[in-house]
């Protein structure tokens, strides 16, 4: 007879409670093996794919694709694989293992036995229950006995830096999801569509951001004449090297990161009454991921290359897309770029990814009219925007942080000359 193990919705993240069934990746009564996907979950972050611990059947599902659930919730049930049963039945659970196992009500039949001649030891319990490296035990994703509390997360006293993570501001919207039904649509032109998760709360940090920092922005233009100069004669050599095409934004990167250690401020942060200080450059590039603004992060990005930059955007961009950017590669960022000119957008005021300082909006290019040594000609130009916030930063700073990008676009060798 086969063992039911029940499928629960898995710690995904700090501050996160509450997730969407996205999609049930295999139909109740199919076969799954081992660490094989079974549904996939959306939250207001990342989208998280919940494997199984063992081979068996997706016996039956409690939540529709669509439907809400808590984290520890179960969603579903798994009947193991006669093979499996068989497995165990023969395994010896050793003492120690068997207290870890009947405490956090795991079944030996979820547990994987590595020890001699099958032995399951206590290092294989421990890994099935989920040890973090500090000691603190995580809630089971597979369980048989009934739903283990969910900790309460420690906070741990680091800025959380993107704008689906920063912790919340009062004032805030009282709530993004209604407490009462929405009253019946009469017109049969219109739908009610629900917010996905990651959309509510993107609405909520949108707003949080407008009611407490000082947003200003101050605005540029910068000749791309040079940029394209150096792509146009590089680009074959560069592909042929590095195997990626030499865009736009890994000028803008490296541009805004000689800026920011120009003018710190601009890099640095508001925590309470005092001022964070931060001597590293981690650089977050927003990017429409289908459902929803994300803003992936490139770590140390002073340490970057053109090449090594232009890559990791692409493996992010391409991640965010599909939906399956990790946690922690939403977590941090001491300064953003919004590119609203792949949209087409001329001119915008981005708003502060809190608790960051300042955000960078990049917009199309297109030729225009400009006065070159007292002659009219024809450049491509494009509109810069720097949104900051003016509890920290004063004007001239943001003026001439802007300036300072646009004199090193329009005299790339500046970098190399370290000016």
């Amino acid at each position: 007879m086969s063992m039911p193990i029940e499928i629960k919705v898995p710690v995904v993240g700090e501050s996160i409670s509450e997730v969407v069934v996205s999609q049930w990746l295999v139909a109740p009564g199919s076969a799954v093996q081992q660490d094989q996907s079974v549904v996939s979950l959306e939250t207001d972050k990342v989208n998280v794919d919940v494997p199984a611990p063992v081979a068996g059947i997706l016996a039956k599902i409690l939540k529709q694709n669509g439907e809400s659930a808590r984290v520890g919730e179960v969603i579903g049930y798994l009947e193991l694989a006669d093979s499996a049963v068989a497995s165990v039945a023969q395994a010896r659970v050793m003492p120690a293992a068997e207290r870890i196992l009947a405490q956090s009500g795991l079944p030996a039949a979820a547990v994987l036995a590595t020890g001699p001649g099958g032995r399951l030891l206590k290092e294989d319990a421990l890994q099935a229950v989920g040890k973090l490296s500090d000691g603190q035990k995580i809630p089971l994703v597979f369980a048989e006995a009934e739903p283990v509390p969910v900790p309460v997360p420690v906070p741990v006293p680091v800025p959380v830096l993107t704008a689906a993570l920063a912790p919340p501001v009062a004032p805030l919207l009282p709530t993004i999801k209604p407490t009462l039904p929405p009253a019946p649509i009469a017109d049969p032109r219109q739908e009610l569509v629900p917010m996905s998760p990651m959309r509510r709360r993107i609405a909520q940090r949108l707003v949080e951001a407008q009611q407490t920092a000082a947003i200003l922005t101050t605005f540029n233009e910068v000749d791309m004449s040079a940029v394209q100069e150096v792509r146009k004669r590089w680009q074959e050599s560069f592909v042929q090297k590095h195997g990626i095409k030499l865009g736009y934004m890994s000028f803008f990167v490296r541009a805004c990161v000689d800026a920011l250690k120009a003018f710190p401020l601009v890099n640095a942060q508001i925590r309470g009454d005092q001022i964070v200080m931060q001597h590293f450059y981690d650089i977050g590039v927003a990017v429409g991921g289908g459902k929803g603004l994300v803003v992936p992060v490139l770590r140390d990005a002073d340490q970057l290359s053109l090449a090594q930059i232009e890559k990791q955007l692409a493996d992010l961009g391409a991640r965010a897309k599909a939906g399956t950017l990790k946690l922690a590669e939403l977590q941090g960022g001491t300064f953003s770029i919004s590119n609203g000119g792949v949209y087409g957008s001329m001119l915008s005021t981005p708003l502060l990814n809190l608790p960051q300082s300042a955000i960078l909006g990049m917009h199309n290019i297109i030729e225009r009219p400009v006065g070159v040594n007292g002659q009219v000609v024809l450049r491509p130009m494009m509109y810069l925007a720097l949104s900051y916030d003016h509890r920290l930063v004063d004007g001239r700073e943001a003026v001439q942080f802007l300036v300072r990008v646009k004199q090193t676009l329009e005299a790339p060798e500046r970098l190399l000359l370290d000016l």
